[in-house]
């Protein structure tokens, strides 16, 4: 009967954050793969586990994921620990859940501390939508395409970098986003030297590039402000409404009220779509 796999969240800093429940399930487990194998003999030593520890880590882990679905296939009980955080989120962790759903293990959890959350939740910044993008690529197209997309992004998004990273980081952000979108630097959350900076994406740039950076970073970028919808895309909404079968008058009213685009506007606009041929039927006027 195939084992059973544990995605234990390790305490992005402090140690006092983990909870009894983790340590039981590290003590459950025939073996812990862990992201980092001595900062993990310090948990468990902590928690007072003696369990067999196995390096998983970006560089070993296709390696250590085969081994893991055989381990599993063998009905053992295996944990993955990631350093700080929870496994498969911006951490090694996809190639384990994968190699246990393939051997049809058990896979369950142990949720913990995020550093996404709670650098959220003390930004200050809106939080009942928000993105997260983990690490900016480092260079080329494929990190020119994210920064475009977070200079477009009107929700709250949050990213992680590293020391050597955040000016760039930031200087790259100001160039997609503009100098006034508000962003919060947090630093080593948890620790002793927590840091929470506040201010635009301009200051931050000159503020970080006087300092030197240290431990680990969360950046949580405020959301670029609705762009306001033009006559077109207001007309194709209440083209749409009008195909789920609304009322073109209160289609128009509607995206009126909606976008701040004129009534009269709008409606003029399905009127001229449907004697174009592109559908949308009328109802007599937009009142």
């Amino acid at each position: 009967m195939p084992g059973t796999l544990i995605l234990c969240a390790g305490p992005i800093g402090n140690l006092g954050d983990a909870a009894p429940r983790l340590g039981e399930a590290l003590a459950s487990a025939d073996v812990v793969y862990a992201e980092d194998t001595r900062r993990a003999a310090v948990l468990l030593g902590r928690l007072g586990v003696s369990v067999p520890t196995r390096s998983y880590f970006v560089g070993n882990e296709a390696e250590r994921a085969v081994e893991i679905g055989e381990r599993l296939a063998a009905g053992e009980t295996v944990a993955v620990l990631t350093d700080a955080g929870t496994p498969a989120i911006a951490d090694p962790g996809l190639s384990a859940v994968r190699a246990a759903v393939e051997a049809g293990a058990v896979v369950t959890g142990v949720p913990g501390p995020s550093a996404v959350t709670l650098a959220l939740a003390v930004s200050g910044l809106p939080s009942d939508r928000f993105a997260f993008e983990g690490f900016l690529p480092r260079k080329g197209a494929k990190r020119t395409r994210r920064l475009q997309g977070l200079g477009a992004e009107e929700r709250t998004t949050v990213l992680f970098s590293a020391p050597g990273r955040l000016v760039a980081d930031l200087s790259d952000l100001l160039g997609a986003a503009g100098p006034d979108r508000p962003v919060v630097v947090c630093r080593e959350l948890t620790k002793l030297h927590e840091e929470v900076w506040r201010g635009t994406l301009a200051e931050a740039a000159a503020s970080w590039e006087a300092r030197e950076v240290r431990g680990e970073v969360t950046v949580v970028l405020g959301g670029a402000e609705a762009r306001p919808a033009g006559i077109e895309e207001a007309v194709a909404m209440a083209a749409s409404l009008i195909d789920q079968g609304v009322p073109a008058s209160k289609a128009a009213a509607s995206v009126a009220a909606t976008t701040g685009v004129a009534r009269r506007s709008i409606y003029d606009g399905v009127v001229r779509r449907r004697s174009d041929g592109r559908g949308a039927a009328g109802d007599g006027g937009a009142g």
